[in-house]
């Protein structure tokens, strides 16, 4: 056995479970002692409803988005050398750094009717800012660094000798890229995914300017949580985030489930 492992197991033990098991244990014990009627009550409020499906197919989509983008960029960085990469590759982090309140003012600023943006969509009746569409905008902004920093290292570790050998047998560019890299990249494309979906099912300050946060249109489910506080409703705060919880745990065990066939299937990652 590997020396000091008692020491550093028990410290992850007691890190994990002060930071992240009694806190959800207590949310999980706050909702039972609700009682099952009163729960569901609170669950199947049609505003609540309304808030979570917004919360979470924005989400999903904005994660879908950055797959795809993410991946490109990181093949970008990886692959090719010109001016301005290491420039391109530092702004790749600033929504790690940037406040999400800041970010959310300046998308709002940018796409609101008489911003730089939105003042060109106006006319022809296209609205971003205060729509579903603005939060998938703002949620785009701060799920990319999470994509593109999880299937970089991986990208850089794939062989050119083995694009090379699929050429040699015939296979064209796009043939190579489809059936060579991505089955390759696979686990950190899913794993890329689960952290850019996690990041925005939660996320509040990027997305409490630009939503507009209209009940039953652009209301997430995060600020709702903090209206039902604010109104002392503590009862369905705690009823609202216990169904994000649970669908939030349901979708990521998912995605890792797929992600250890992918391994298992393609013989990557470990």
């Amino acid at each position: 056995m590997i020396p000091g492992f008692g020491i550093t197991f028990g410290f992850t033990i007691f890190y994990l479970s002060l930071l992240i098991l009694i806190p959800l244990a207590g949310l999980g014990w706050r909702s039972a002692s609700l009682g099952w009627a009163e729960f569901w009550r609170l669950a199947t409020d049609p505003r609540v409803l309304a808030a979570l499906r917004t919360s979470f197919w924005t989400s999903a989509f904005a994660a879908t988005v950055n797959v795809v983008f993410g991946v490109i960029v990181a093949w970008v960085l990886v692959r090719y050398r010109f001016p301005g990469r290491r420039l391109i590759d530092a702004a790749v982090d600033l929504p790690f750094a940037l406040p999400t309140a800041v970010a959310g003012i300046a998308l709002t600023a940018i796409y609101a009717p008489n911003g730089w943006i939105g003042q060109w969509l106006q006319p022809y009746d296209i609205r971003i800012a205060y729509t579903p569409t603005g939060i998938v905008i703002a949620l785009i902004f701060i799920g990319l660094p999470f994509v593109v920093r999880t299937v970089q290292p991986v990208m850089e570790e794939i062989s050119r000798e083995v694009e090379e050998a699929a050429a040699t047998l015939g296979a064209n560019r796009f043939q190579t890229v489809w059936r060579v890299i991505l089955p390759g990249l696979l686990p950190a494309i899913l794993t890329g995914f689960a952290l850019a979906f996690g990041r925005a099912v939660g996320e509040y300050g990027s997305v409490l300017f630009i939503a507009g946060n209209i009940p039953f249109v652009s209301e997430i489910a995060p600020l709702l949580i903090v209206i039902r506080l604010e109104e002392f409703n503590y009862a369905a705060a705690t009823a609202i985030g216990a169904i994000m919880l649970v669908l939030a745990f349901v979708v990521l065990l998912t995605i890792n489930l797929i992600q250890a066939w992918s391994r298992r299937r393609f013989g990557y990652g470990g």
